[in-house]
């Protein structure tokens, strides 16, 4: 794979749909590097309904979205590992202002492709299958990057993807080498728990990257005893890291029942200013009936003052300063009917009242016992 070749900020890439001209409805700017998140007000939630058809596919399975101001479109990604349909993402419109959410509209919806043009393939066909678990529009040229997770099994790597919006190849961004699988080692990244989260910064002139759960070297996965750290990483736009830290993922927050399964990781991150990023972090624990409890919370990283590790190669033993977490909020203490497994969190529109606002998409993995919900909040700003 070719490495990627940037347009300059403002050229849209081929395919891309064209900006609204003057008179498009302001956008907050994400350049202040003062703005930081206080709080966030619920407004109400919408929900696609279980395996919708849209265009001849199954909607479903939806791990990251992101709106793009410029269009008002909102683009919504599948980590269907083109087992119902080939790899994608739909477009979206939502309808909602500050004192309520009244619908989610799927417009549209287009495959990824691959440098030949193909689509991806499924397991059974073999080759480069995705597990692409993060979606964002690039705020220079207005193209499409995505993450997949590789498949450790298969001795498949993670990789990060810029696309058109058609859903073209463009190129590939080079990644750190602990970041690759080993299928016959425990080192590297570990099978499902790999790239889960993108942002780019707010000028748009570098991005972030999280791992969902610790590398091998870096100690064992989270447990209702304790918690486990991940590396979030800051890349300069042609794939040089400017600076890597440790993210101190919680405990898990319940016991599952005796021969139930539990987790919790970093599902989707969001650049706030220059040194802060939210984090959401995503549990599921296991009943003694087989589902699963969801516990949702938002925490505002900031890495000011903590140690750049991308030079320690392993963080057990290691000494650093881990990145300082905020909560911002607990989504279980909403009172929601249900909290599914949420996995996505993008910046909306700009409300009436000048406010940012905030939407969270949960995954329902395509499960008539879950739910595709989402959730849309009222950013309040520190002072």
């Amino acid at each position: 794979m070719r490495n990627l070749v940037f347009a300059a900020a403002g050229l849209l890439l081929a395919g891309c749909a064209a900006l609204p001209g003057p008179g498009a409805p302001a956008v907050a700017s994400a350049g202040a590097a003062e703005y930081s998140v206080a709080s966030l007000r619920f407004i109400g939630e919408q929900r696609i309904p279980l395996r919708m058809e849209v265009e001849g596919t199954t909607a479903g399975g939806f791990s990251g979205i992101d709106y793009d101001p410029a269009s008002q479109t909102w683009f919504i990604e599948s980590d269907d590992r083109s087992n119902i349909n080939p790899a994608r993402f739909y477009t979206a419109k939502l309808d909602y202002d500050a004192q309520a959410f009244r619908s989610v509209t799927l417009t549209g919806v287009r495959f990824f492709r691959q440098a030949d043009g193909s689509v991806y393939p499924g397991p059974t066909k073999g080759g480069d299958v995705p597990d692409i678990e993060t979606i964002r529009i690039d705020p220079l040229d207005g193209s499409i990057w995505y993450a997949s997770e590789g498949d450790r099994r298969y001795g498949l790597n993670p990789w990060l993807r810029q696309a058109t919006r058609e859903g073209a190849f463009i190129g590939e961004m080079p990644l750190p080498e602990n970041f690759k699988v080993w299928k016959d080692a425990q080192k590297g990244s570990r099978n499902n728990l790999s790239l889960e989260g993108l942002t780019f910064a707010p000028d748009g002139q570098s991005l972030w990257l999280s791992l969902e759960a610790p590398l091998y070297e870096d100690g064992p996965e989270p447990t209702p005893s304790h918690g486990a750290v991940t590396r979030i990483t800051r890349f300069a736009r042609d794939g040089r890291v400017l600076g890597q830290y440790a993210y101190e993922i919680d405990a898990i927050p319940a016991a599952p029942a005796p021969g139930k399964a539990a987790d919790n990781g970093v599902s989707e991150i969001l650049a706030v200013n220059s040194h802060e990023v939210l984090v959401l972090e995503r549990a599921a624990v296991q009943g003694a009936d087989g589902l699963y409890k969801n516990y949702i919370r938002v925490y505002a990283m900031d890495i000011d003052g903590a140690t750049d590790v991308r030079d320690i190669p392993a963080l057990v033993g290691a000494r650093f300063t881990p990145a300082r977490k905020r909560l911002v909020l607990d989504l279980n203490t909403l009172g929601l009917p249900a909290l599914d497994n949420v996995e996505g969190i993008s910046w909306g529109a700009v409300l009436e009242n000048g406010r940012r606002s905030l939407v969270l998409i949960s995954d329902d993995n395509f499960g008539a016992k879950q739910v595709t919900q989402l959730l849309l909040f009222e950013v309040r700003a520190a002072d």
